[in-house]
């Protein structure tokens, strides 16, 4: 009966021991990705709430992205996009219309704006709908809660 009674006062010491080995809460950095053009785009900050905190894109990259398109790229077709990920920064649209990490641009209809994005493969049907990034998105001038439909371009991005 005494070792009954007295297993709640050995195990706090381990309890409390435990306790000591839990993260801080601080998060560990992570290597900021680097940009198509080869600048590192920054992460938002973890208390970011708004759209401009969300989107860390700088006005050079901004305007990289809206840059008129390559005479070489082909229309891959239409797809409807959802908003991405909005902590993941730069400019890209993640799509079941390519097979491979590819650049490409995007335009949005409704406003006549096009955006140079990284065009990412996922799976799905090619007419299965598709992910952009908060940035792009912004940059196109769509709603970020809406669905936009948008015209797919491969190769839409100028050296």
């Amino acid at each position: 009966m005494r070792v009954i009674a007295s297993l709640p006062a050995l195990a706090l010491p381990a309890l409390l021991a435990a306790c000591a080995q839990q993260s801080t809460g601080v998060a560990t950095p992570q290597p900021a990705p680097t940009s198509a053009s080869g600048g590192t785009t920054l992460r938002p900050p973890a208390n970011a709430r708004t759209e401009e905190q969300f989107d860390t894109t700088s006005a050079e990259e901004r305007a990289a992205a809206a840059s008129a398109p390559a005479s070489s790229e082909r229309q891959l077709g239409s797809t409807v996009a959802s908003l991405g990920d909005p902590a993941e920064p730069g400019f890209w649209l993640e799509t079941p219309m390519v097979s491979s990490v590819t650049k490409g641009r995007v335009v949005y209809p409704a406003t006549g704006k096009s955006a140079q994005v990284e065009l990412r493969p996922i799976e799905g049907p090619a007419s299965g709908g598709s992910r952009i990034s908060l940035a792009a998105m912004r940059l196109i001038g769509a709603p970020l809660t809406d669905l936009p439909t948008l015209t797919v371009y491969a190769g839409g991005a100028s050296g």
